[in-house]
């Protein structure tokens, strides 16, 4: 029930309504682009590593890659992703729906990444692998709680 979890949290917004469900599966970038009809850059992915204390939740464009050298530079540790059941329990998300909304009160910090800055509209999941929901990067960095931009990512500057 974790996409109910993310409408009560983002109806806190008004945003609620924005949820977009799908009757096939959004679950990786190409899937959500697909039932999107949109570019899988315009997906925004939310990656969890592992953090010293808290778990890091990373929003990125869909077409970016974590660049190692740079992650360990903003971190100070290297980008070691959670297994698939740490995410569930830092989160409260299952892998395919994670996003960056009804989040813990504690544990998870989130950051953005600079490669969805130069979009107009992106879509983060909402907790389900048959969700997303279209937002400037503005509010979903409001929404989100984010602490701030990071540029940790490679391979997306190429398609701008």
């Amino acid at each position: 029930m974790s996409i109910e979890a993310v409408r009560a949290y983002l109806a806190e917004y008004g945003l609620d309504s924005r949820i977009i469900e799908f009757s096939v599966s959004s679950a990786t970038v190409a899937l959500a682009a697909e039932a999107l009809g949109c570019d899988g850059a315009h997906i925004a992915k939310s990656l969890t590593f592992q953090g010293e204390p808290n778990t890091i939740l990373l929003v990125a464009a869909g077409d970016a890659r974590i660049d190692n050298a740079k992650f360990k530079a903003q971190f100070g540790r290297k980008a070691k992703m959670l297994t698939p059941d740490e995410v569930i329990a830092a989160t409260g998300h299952a892998v395919g729906g994670v996003c960056p909304f009804a989040l813990p009160q504690t544990g998870v910090e989130v950051w953005m990444d600079i490669s969805l800055q130069r979009f107009e509209t992106v879509y983060p999941a909402c907790g389900s692998a048959n969700s997303a929901i279209p937002l400037d990067c503005e509010t979903l960095f409001r929404a989100a709680h984010a602490l701030g931009w990071v540029d940790v990512c490679r391979d997306w500057a190429e398609s701008l």
